[in-house]
């Protein structure tokens, strides 16, 4: 099965957005979908991601990154079943197959929370260096567990930064300083937020008492390594039972 079948057999089709979205996406580099996810399967989730905060302790995260003043977790997909909407939802494979070109596979499935007092990050690209507008080679989505609100820690970006052609660095002093254009991801908790990963974009700080919580579902394209290496890293009996569109998409096979 081509990635091509894969997406049409998860549902995505040439208006599962529309013509609108797909134009905000290009103009903008991010896209907020609301109600991906219902009030149970968010509460499912978040437990979900609390027991493996309590199994993994010191250890959480470190499969890829562990980041001071956060909570985070690695290797979803080999976590929970709870968590496969993260790489077959249609409405959200549609968006990043918009930027990718229908040339996309999961490149990791994370959990990341900015605890009280915490979270702040530099304005960043999750690519090495600038690319020409339209050249485009990651893309992620931002699956809210809370209300992403102005005090608890939302993500901030910059809209149309990833076709300026240039780093942060080259428009700031310092990546931490506030841009004067960027604006903040808000909504409710089950909301999804596409964003082309060539936007500048970086964690707030929390100013509330409680962690904001998501997941972060990252995708590139075909040819290149995966943050995860989803074949090493995921079990027979996971790999096994997933569809074949979704084994594509994560690029992995059966023995």
């Amino acid at each position: 099965m081509t990635i091509t079948e894969a997406l049409y057999e998860l549902g995505v089709r040439d208006d599962t957005l529309s013509t609108d979205e797909k134009a905000q996406l290009d103009r903008e580099g991010f896209l907020s979908l609301p109600g991906i996810l219902d009030v149970a399967t968010v509460a499912a989730m978040n437990q979900r991601l609390a027991e493996l905060l309590d199994e993994e302790g010191e250890a959480a995260g470190k499969e890829v990154h562990q980041e001071p003043g956060t909570n985070r977790l690695a290797n979803l997909v080999n976590k929970s079943a709870l968590f496969l909407p993260g790489y077959t939802h249609p409405r959200v494979l549609a968006g990043i197959a918009h930027v990718l070109e229908g040339d996309l596979k999961l490149s990791s499935l994370n959990h990341r929370a900015a605890l009280p007092g915490q979270g702040l990050q530099g304005l960043h690209a999750d690519w090495s260096g600038a690319t020409a507008p339209g050249q485009f080679y990651v893309c992620n989505s931002i699956w809210l567990l809370d209300d992403f609100t102005p005090d608890n820690g939302a993500t901030r970006v910059v809209p149309g930064s990833h076709n300026s052609g240039k780093a942060p660095h080259e428009e700031l002093s310092s990546p931490t300083d506030t841009h004067p254009r960027e604006q903040l991801i808000l909504g409710s908790a089950g909301t999804v937020v596409i964003f082309n990963s060539h936007t500048w974009h970086g964690g707030t700080l929390n100013h509330t008492e409680k962690p904001r919580r998501a997941l972060h579902s990252y995708f590139t394209r075909r040819d290149q390594p995966q943050q995860t290496n989803q074949q090493a890293s995921l079990h027979l009996n996971t790999i096994a039972s997933l569809s074949e569109a979704a084994r594509v998409v994560l690029e992995v096979t059966l023995p």
